[in-house]
């Protein structure tokens, strides 16, 4: 009989499948990454194929990395991979030690920062990192099991296996098949797909004759083929017969019965192997069932508070009985279906006590978050509401909510519930607690319930911090749903309660001053934040002063006031650099300034700024800021000339985690630079995705739109209709500066001088003494075009030159043309001039509709560029890369990771993972070490 002692099992019949698993490893070994799915029933030998391939793997010097799911576990998010990449509390890598902070809480972004996806960034950063290092093997075993999130960032990393050497491996059952299960079989093609079938006969023979150690006779071959082909089922029967001394070789090598009665079915055989363990061993295995299919030695030292020498007997007997396999540094039931056996079997009360104790005993020794939640679930899981939650349970909820909401709310908000329900209505704690409970409700988006109930705590309880906490989460419950305004009667009636303190008064004031920002009313807003420093006095709050700054930051911003908006900014972030409890703050700051510095054309600092904001949302698992910072990017690129980077940057968040506003801005961005290269079909779609969201955000103005939307006529010939959606934004102190370009051309254009005069007085009004370039170039421009004044128009040109801003310099320098060609005194020299230039800009945007627009035009004066030869833009090779995509193919060569090119050019890692994308199809290779064989090689070829 073949022991089943050392981890490894035997493989028959499945020679083809090792083989292409062997063959991708080799490409994986050779730099050419891959995806994988390989399925089938339970116990039909799909783990046990993939381990032989991931020894082969090492064997060729590939990193190995191996996590499974956990029927259990599925509420929370990301266990497989953190287990998989060996994500632990302390480490000594850099990007592991940040993954463990993040999730526990250490930097954390506030209400509504989502942990889950921060993680989920940063292990996808962490497998880019890796794979620096060599070819590596990524396997998510019993994916069936695991969590949204954790199949979310498997269906990112198969996406992107092209760049990486990555052998990145699914193993799953064929049910349950949710839908985000199905879109892997999408992602992955029928050539990448295993899918295990039931050994046949012979394959049946020879796997018996393997464990039984002889040839089956004819008894024992009919009873093998009742096991259905199932390989567990074979081996649990065969080491059944053999415990119970039924198969008996003859002379002959024949293995035959010896008696009658096995096991009818798996689960029985299985039984069977359990029965024969002794108590003391069974009590540890069950411990140990607890805690998953795969568990550490030292969280079993804990759970069952028991020394490591007093568990070495039954974990020995475990495994010499075939139950127990070593894992690495950790052991693992040798099948899934062993493991929930003796879980299965335990009382729904019995289990739930030893969960409760596991809980505590992970709890005192600091365990990851996750790991405490997941043995607390059992207890509110439960049909049974009389299990109350235990004392040291709700303070270790009071202590750890803020990182379980980021990481998994739905499992915070049956948690906390619970608490809430078992604790006085009237204390300090079930006011903490009500507070987190509405914390985790708006973080699923439920801002109803949030807000119903702070404002049922707020009548009960009386600790002053806890007030001002309740009364925050209501004020952005009541922001979000636009009924801020409501709230402020309550917040003023606040400030009456007696024996408040001078940082509660300060508090409640800034609350006030955010709910007059929040609808409009700005000299108010200015008031009330100042109002609030004034009552701090020497008194130290960071949280208010910071806020309060925030606000009058806010409100500098609103008037157009940006240069007495900076100091502000760092007035503020001095205040708040540092504190945990504070990071959302601090993004707000940091991307409000990245738009302060592009509105002063001081790219460089915007795009730095920008860049923080998204590396610190990234890395706290703030997706609100993270998209809002994409989105700042995004119109820096748009104005910067930087068109591909703009489109790849707006789809790095979806548009479900993004806020109205914020998509609708994104997608404005992306019409605009279609309709400029026109590419209308795909410009037409961005304002249709756009459509659903503006209906959320009322009479908002969000000026990309609006400058898209007035494009889309411009587009069908429009230009009066495309005036009139420009001319409609309400006149604001800075509602709407960008679209007076735009305004002026068309009015100009349409001849409306009515029109183009009012905008005209309305431009010089802003930029009047001011020293910002643009602002400057501005007025020019629409003076230039109310009077057909051609120099003066390209001044302006000269001006959106100085400020970065190449698209409005090509229409200066359009503007200009038409100018002097239109000029009583013709001037034909100065008009081609500026046509040539304003044409190389648009050329350079590849802004093809102006392009086409503008040849045509000046076709029209008799005027031409002088002789072109026409050529069509290469699709592929070198020729086809945009000046981004050969930036970063350079920095591919040298080596980089996608993490550390987006680091060198401003861009986020997902950003730089498309255009890498893109140039490996352009350049019609596979990987990476392709990019620089053919880099080499066309370097050569240019001598």
């Amino acid at each position: 009989m073949r022991p089943l002692t050392d981890g490894t099992e035997l493989l028959v019949g499945r020679d083809g499948e090792l083989s292409r698993l062997v063959a991708w490893i080799r490409d994986v070994a050779a730099g050419r990454g891959r995806a994988v799915l390989v399925d089938g029933e339970p116990g039909i030998g799909k783990s046990a194929l993939v381990r032989a391939a991931c020894a082969a793997a090492t064997d060729a010097g590939c990193q190995v990395f191996w996590g499974a799911g956990d029927e259990l576990g599925q509420a929370l998010p990301l266990l497989p991979l953190l287990d998989a990449l060996e994500i632990t509390p302390v480490t000594r890598d850099p990007r592991r030690d940040a993954i463990s902070e993040l999730l526990g809480g250490g930097a954390v972004a506030g209400k509504g920062a989502d942990l889950a996806a921060a993680a989920a960034e940063q292990l996808i950063a962490l497998v880019d990192e890796l794979c620096q290092d060599g070819p590596a093997v990524l396997v998510v075993d019993e994916l069936q099991w695991a969590d949204r999130t954790t199949v979310a960032v498997w269906s990112r990393l198969a996406r992107s296996v092209r760049q990486l050497p990555l052998l990145l491996v699914g193993v799953l059952r064929p049910v349950p098949r949710r839908d985000d299960l199905r879109s892997l079989f999408r992602i992955v093609g029928p050539g990448e797909r295993l899918r295990l079938s039931r050994l046949a006969e012979p394959a049946v023979l020879e796997l018996v004759a393997a464990l039984a150690g002889g040839k089956p006779g004819a008894d024992l071959a009919r009873l093998a083929d009742g096991a259905a082909g199932n390989p567990l089922y074979l081996t649990e029967l065969v080491d059944a017969l053999a415990r119970s001394s039924r198969l008996a070789v003859d002379t002959a090598g024949i293995v035959e019965l010896t008696g009658a009665a096995t096991p009818d079915s798996l689960p029985e055989a299985i039984a069977d192997r359990l029965g024969f363990l002794s108590e003391p061993a069974l009590g540890v295995l069950r411990a140990a069932a607890l805690l998953g299919v795969g568990f550490s030695v030292a969280d079993l030292v804990t759970v069952t508070n028991s020394p490591l020498a007093g568990l070495l007997p039954a974990l020995d007997e475990a495994r010499a009985a075939g139950v127990l396999v070593a894992a690495g540094d950790d052991l693992q039931f040798r099948h899934p279906l062993i493991r929930e056996a003796l879980y299965d079997e335990m009382p729904t009360g019995v289990r739930i006590a030893w969960h409760q104790d596991a809980a505590w005993a992970l709890a005192e020794a600091k365990a990851p978050v996750e790991r405490v939640a997941r043995h607390l679930l059992p207890m509110v899981s439960t049909t049974d509401s009389r299990v109350p939650v235990p004392a040291w349970a709700v303070q270790w909820l009071l202590e750890s909510a803020m990182p379980l909401i980021g990481q998994a709310p739905v499992v915070a908000v049956a948690l906390l519930r619970r608490a809430v329900r078992d604790t006085p209505l009237d204390d300090a704690v079930t006011g903490a607690l009500a507070c987190r409970l509405a914390d985790a409700y708006y973080q699923l988006g439920n801002v109803a319930q949030a807000e119903r109930i702070a404002c049922r705590a707020l009548d009960r309880v009386r600790d002053a911090d806890v007030r001002v906490d309740l009364h925050t989460t209501v004020v952005q419950c009541r922001g979000r749903t636009g009924r801020a305004a409501e709230y402020l009667a309550e917040l003023e009636h606040a400030l009456t309660r007696p024996s408040l303190q001078a940082r509660h008064r300060a508090r409640l004031l800034v609350l006030i001053a955010r709910t007059h920002r929040y609808v409009g009313e700005m000299a108010n807003a200015h008031r009330v934040a100042t109002e609030a420093l004034e009552e701090l006095g020497p008194a130290e709050d960071r949280w208010a002063t910071g806020w309060a700054l925030h606000v009058l930051s806010l409100v500098a911003m609103s008037r157009g006031e940006w240069t007495e908006a900076l100091p502000l900014f760092d007035r503020a972030m001095a205040i708040v650099r540092g504190d945990p409890a504070l990071i959302d703050l601090t993004l707000q700051l940091r991307i409000n300034q990245s738009v302060t510095f592009g509105a002063l054309d001081r790219y460089p600092d915007a795009l730095a700024a920008a860049g923080q904001a998204r590396e610190l949302a990234d890395r706290t698992g703030s997706v609100a800021r993270l998209a809002q910072a994409q989105s700042a990017l995004g119109q820096l690129l748009l104005a910067a000339g930087r068109w591909d980077d703009a489109l790849a940057e707006a789809d790095v968040v979806p548009d479900d985690r993004k806020d109205p506003a914020v998509a609708c801005c994104d997608h404005g961005v992306a019409a605009i630079i279609h309709f400029h290269r026109g590419e209308t079909a795909a410009a037409r779609r961005h304002l249709d995705a756009a459509a659903l969201y503006a209906e959320h955000i009322g009479d908002e103005v969000v000026e990309p739109l609006v400058r898209a939307r007035s494009f889309a006529f411009e587009h069908a010939g429009a230009p009066e209709r495309a005036l009139a959606v420009l001319t409609a934004v309400p006149a604001g102190e800075d509602t709407g500066e960008d679209l007076l370009g735009d305004a002026a051309r068309l009015a100009a254009a349409i001849g409306d001088e009515r029109a183009a005069a009012k905008i005209e007085a309305r431009v010089g009004a802003i930029g009047a003494e001011s020293a910002v370039p643009h602002r400057r170039a501005l007025v020019l421009y629409c003076r230039g075009l109310l009077e057909g004044d051609g120099t003066m128009l390209l001044r302006a040109a000269d001006g959106y030159r100085d400020a970065g801003r190449p698209l409005s310099r090509a229409k200066a320098l359009e503007a200009a043309a038409v100018a002097f060609a239109e000029a009583r005194a013709e001037d034909r020299g100065s008009a081609r001039a500026a046509f040539t230039h304003a044409i190389d800009i648009y050329s350079t945007l590849d802004a093809q509709w102006d392009v086409a627009r503008l040849r045509a035009l000046f076709r029209s004066f008799g005027i031409r560029r002088g002789p072109t030869v026409k050529h069509r833009k290469a699709t592929r090779g070198w020729e086809s890369l945009t000046p981004t995509e050969s930036r970063i193919a350079a920095l591919v060569v040298e080596g980089l990771s996608n993490p550390q090119i987006a680091g060198r050019l401003y861009l986020s890692p997902r950003t730089v993972g498309t255009h890498v994308s893109h140039i490996l199809t352009k350049l019609e290779v596979h990987s990476r070490i392709d990019i620089a064989r053919e880099a080499a090689r066309h370097q050569s070829a240019l001598g």
